[in-house]
């Protein structure tokens, strides 16, 4: 599986990027979209984004 890199800023567009982001399969990252799961994903324009720092802070939260 590929990486994404990513900073704290970074916008991560479509569900296939967003499924590497968070070591998902593309269809297993839809249906999180489409269902509210992924925290810090919203659509824009028709089109999936994300913000991996705020995804990745709603876990760092949880483990607090």
């Amino acid at each position: 599986m590929t990486t994404v890199n990513t900073q704290p800023a970074d916008i991560v567009w479509g569900a296939r990027n967003i499924g590497i982001a968070i070591g998902r399969t593309e269809k297993a990252t839809f249906a999180m979209l489409e269902t509210g799961k992924v925290p810090g994903a919203r659509k824009i324009a028709g089109r999936w984004a994300f913000t991996p720092a705020v995804f990745f802070a709603k876990f760092s939260e949880a483990t607090a």
